[in-house]
């Protein structure tokens, strides 16, 4: 049993888990990556196959010849019998929007990535994309 430097009791969090504030900045993040992706899912995942959908906090450090700047997202092929995966990238995009407009722009990045596994255009993935919430 821990006590605090005072000896007056248990510690305790500040908030009960109940509470939204409870959760990091990171777990708000999957979970929403994880609905809009469900979201995805059940329009488009007849046609992508085994896809998993992945959350990083930051992109490595060796960007691709073809990207410019720090990338939001990416899609990784599936080989030899592994899944085709899409992976967001938190920090960068947390760092490119205010946290009003950070399910927007969840949203556009996964259309676009889901997008080229599909070789269709974004609006075409999700009619919503390029729309302010």
């Amino acid at each position: 049993m821990r006590r605090d430097a005072h000896g007056r009791g248990m510690r305790r969090p500040l908030l009960p888990p109940a509470l939204p504030g409870y959760r990091t900045r990171a777990e708000r993040f999957d979970e929403l990556v994880g609905e809009l992706s469900e979201r995805l899912g059940s329009r488009w995942g007849e046609h992508w196959g085994r896809v998993e959908f992945g959350v990083e906090d930051v992109p490595p450090s060796d960007p691709a010849p073809w990207e410019s700047g720090v990338p939001l997202g990416r899609v990784f092929p599936g080989e030899f019998g592994a899944p085709t995966r899409i992976v967001l990238y938190r920090r960068p995009l947390e760092q490119r929007a205010g946290s009003d407009d950070i399910p927007g722009l969840v949203r556009d990045i996964l259309a676009e990535q889901v997008a080229h596994l599909l070789s269709m255009r974004p609006d075409e993935v999700d009619p919503d994309y390029g729309r302010d919430e």
